[in-house]
């Protein structure tokens, strides 16, 4: 992986100084670099990329005669009282689309009644128009299709549908095909220049300016206002992950505002219950963009990635039936938790299949099996492109028969996830004559071919980037933005990086690099889903460190274990964030490299001093004599433990004494009953308890405190952890007696491995100590 950074230019001081009112608590010069980076160098521009009050946004007229011919068509359904379908996609951008049509131009035609919507399948119909679903709508006697995020290359189904007596108005996004579909209407903003700030507008954006230019039209039919929609928009708009640039920057800026005021409210006074259950579920507050990226967007794509279908999504995001809502919120969730196990599951056997090829002959990678879930084949695509520097196909060759078309027996089909600028859309267009069916654009598409067509298929689309590349070697890259030190990781900073939020493509989230810092306290766990079922995703927690201040910072690391941590200094990359569920600042781990620097040494006993033999007396006498030395008084369990203890002794230049003295410790059965008595105690006051108060009571590791849980667990008891503190309460019926006996047991064995370690620990030789720690 090759790191680089941005640019280490300096912005003017005249910037700066134009930059420092917006967030005069800090001085700005972290802010007034980034956006001097991204082209922000004027008043005007500032202005209104900060404030969207500045910004004039453009009008849904801008699409030209394609919306006149639309909201006639529209004007003409409603004079006639015709059919009307929506037909959206299985995505979180299409669901939102989809939810926005429904709500918008449900404001002038009845719903269920005049409109309704249509959601195809992921796994068994795929993205854009089919025959079969528009044959279902001729059924229901529709008359007018609106697409929503798809249908602009579904040339064959609109003159399928023309057929039928159906009209089509395609609003969409997706690359346009050469030649105008023979549709009523087609928005799409990729008909305008590139410099047109609606250019590249999502499928739910392209979809809300159609209902504005209906608002437009003829204002006194609705009865809600337009803005009801923007939260909605917001949701697609950040998870689509499109250029926040012009109206879509503008518009995702007053849809967050809007998400963040609706979840503040009352639960019964909320537009929309359904989105603020999600929040609350994933422990997000919406009034960030990552609450969309990694909070509801992934939660939305989960539903069809695991079910297929889809459909119930429109239904949570739009319904005002809060007890419904909650059902489907809690549906979704568990889909998601699903979705990252399955997601790792696949992952790992993809990674396995790339031992098996020469990436150094390989310049786009094409890998298919049939046990894999086409449902994440796209998410796994992005993260092994991110990884190799290549274009990646991931196809799914389950035995799935073409039902529109019998002869041809079995289809593959999968994702494509492009890296380094390379326009996927072109590659695979390029290959149409070897494919059933392919759509998207120049950085993801998802295609479908005749299993038999899928060498000939790798052959050529690696050939043709070969020879676009001109012997360029693709190489997987990560680019920081900024230089900072842990002492500059604060709130301050925090609200720097804030100033240029929303993040997109164009924009990207700021990229910290932390040079030659270490980390301690490190621990991985996996997260529990609602049912309280382990989610097969992995997390590590951590501190980071480095020379500039005494302070350690926290930090997570998503996907990885803790021993994926390099031992000793090294460079990082990170993203900066807050945790409102922990209301804690803390970094993201983004990638982390062994520092070009030496790695840390310890020395000899000249600054390790060892007590653990010496009387109190002796003791009391030493340390009055050296009161700023560290002292370790409490027996390690792990050589992880000890080092950071080292570290600590190296970075702050103080003597550090073992003093731990041989244990005496209780039998764990003993240690299990003082558990539960705990347990008891808590849930008949209903006091809070911290971990630390557990763990110096049971004199026990973090790791083991982590068995007593799941053995608590197995007798009725349920443990939430809130603002650093734990609640424990029980209910018999959740008691689980036919495991509780094994992972009771799973706990003692803990225990008594913890003890056996302090044992070892007590008198293990320190010239071993300091030979083990300095040969990792």
């Amino acid at each position: 992986m090759e790191w680089t950074l941005t640019t280490t230019e300096k912005p003017p001081d005249w910037f700066i100084e134009m930059v420092k009112p917006y967030i005069p608590q800090s001085g700005g010069i972290f802010a007034a670099q980034l956006l001097w980076q991204r082209g922000i160098k004027d008043q005007e521009k500032l202005s209104t990329f900060i404030n969207y009050q500045a910004y004039k946004p453009a009008s849904p007229f801008d699409f030209g005669i394609e919306m006149d011919l639309a909201v006639n068509r529209l004007k003409k359904a409603a004079e006639t009282k015709e059919k009307i379908a929506i037909w959206g996609d299985f995505d979180a951008d299409g669901i939102t689309s989809t939810a926005v049509l429904w709500d918008g131009l449900g404001e002038f035609f009845e719903q269920n009644q005049q409109l309704s919507y249509y959601i195809p399948n992921r796994i068994t119909e795929s993205h854009g128009l089919n025959e079969r679903g528009i044959d279902r709508l001729d059924q229901e006697g529709c008359k007018l299709i609106v697409t929503c995020d798809t249908g602009s290359t579904n040339i064959n189904e609109i003159i399928y549908a023309q057929k039928l007596g159906i009209d089509v108005i395609v609003t969409d996004h997706h690359t346009l095909p050469s030649e105008r579909p023979p549709v009523t209407a087609i928005i799409n903003p990729r008909f305008l220049s590139n410099e047109h700030p609606l250019f590249h507008l999502s499928g739910v954006a392209v979809a809300y300016k159609l209902v504005e230019a209906l608002y437009k039209t003829l204002p006194d039919i609705p009865k809600q206002p337009l803005t009801d929609l923007l939260d909605l928009v917001a949701v697609g708009l950040i998870a689509d992950l499109v250029q926040l640039s012009g109206d879509c920057r503008y518009l995702a800026q007053l849809g967050i505002q809007q998400l963040q005021t609706d979840y503040k409210k009352p639960i019964p006074e909320r537009r929309r219950p359904g989105v603020g259950r999600l929040l609350e579920l994933c422990q997000k507050s919406g009034d960030r963009p990552t609450d969309i990226s990694f909070g509801l967007g992934p939660r939305i794509n989960a539903v069809s990635r695991i079910h297929g279908d889809a459909s119930f999504c429109v239904e949570l995001l739009t319904s005002r039936d809060v007890k419904r809502c909650y059902q489907l919120a809690e549906e979704t969730e568990l889909a998601n938790t699903r979705r990252k196990s399955l997601q790792k599951d696949v992952q790992g056997q993809v990674s396995q299949k790339l031992t098996q090829i020469d990436l150094s002959t390989t310049s786009v990678i094409v890998l298919a099996d049939p046990q894999w879930a086409v449902g994440v084949l796209g998410l796994v695509a992005g993260q092994i492109a991110q990884e190799t520097g290549r274009p990646t196909i991931l196809l799914s060759t389950a035995n799935t028969s073409n039902e529109e078309n019998p002869t041809i027996s079995l289809l593959a089909r999968g994702s494509a996830r492009s890296i380094n600028s390379v326009d996927l859309y072109q590659l695979v267009k390029d290959q149409a004559h070897l494919l059933y069916r392919f759509g998207g654009h120049p950085f993801a598409a998802g295609l479908s071919l005749p299993i038999e067509n899928i060498p000939l298929f790798t052959d050529a689309i690696n050939q043709k980037l070969r020879h676009s590349l001109g012997g360029v070697n693709l190489t997987p890259t990560i680019q920081a933005d900024l230089v900072v030190t842990v002492a500059d990781l604060s709130k301050d900073l925090f609200l720097e990086l804030k100033l240029l939020e929303p993040c997109g493509m164009g924009n990207p989230i700021p990229k910290l690099l932390i040079k030659n810092c270490w980390f301690e306290n490190s621990w991985h766990r996996n997260p529990q889903d609602l049912q309280g079922k382990k989610i097969q995703y992995i997390k590590t927690e951590f501190d980071i460190r480095d020379d500039s201040t005494k302070n350690p910072f926290p930090g997570i690391w998503w996907g990885h274990y803790k021993d994926e941590l390099p031992i000793g200094k090294c460079d990082c990359i990170a993203e900066l964030d807050f945790n409102s569920f922990k209301k804690r600042y803390e970094i993201r781990l983004i990638a982390v490299r062994s520092s070009v620097e030496s790695e840390f040494k310890l020395q000899p006993s000249t600054l390790i001093l060892d007590w653990r033999n010496i009387s109190k007396q002796e003791y009391s006498a030493n340390l009055s004599k050296n009161s700023s030395m560290l002292v370790i008084e409490d027996c390690p369990t792990s050589w992880d433990d000890l080092r950071a203890w080292f570290r600590r002794s190296l970075y702050n230049q103080q003597q550090l004494a073992i003093a731990w003295k041989k244990p005496n410790d209780q039998k764990p059965q003993e240690i299990w009953i003082t558990l539960v008595g705990l347990a008891k105690y808590l849930n008949r006051t209903n006091q809070p308890v911290t971990r630390l108060q557990l763990l110096e009571k049971l004199g026990i590791s973090d790791k083991t405190l982590f068995f007593g849980f799941k053995a608590l667990k197995s007798l009725g008891f349920t443990i939430q952890h809130q603002d650093r503190h734990f609640h424990i309460t029980w209910d018999e019926v959740n008691s689980n007696e036919n495991h509780g006996d094994i992972i009771i047991n799973q706990f003692l064995a803990a225990v008594s491995e913890e003890q056996f370690q302090r044992e070892y620990f007590a008198t293990v030789p320190l010239s071993m100590m300091i030979a083990i720690a300095n040969s990792n």
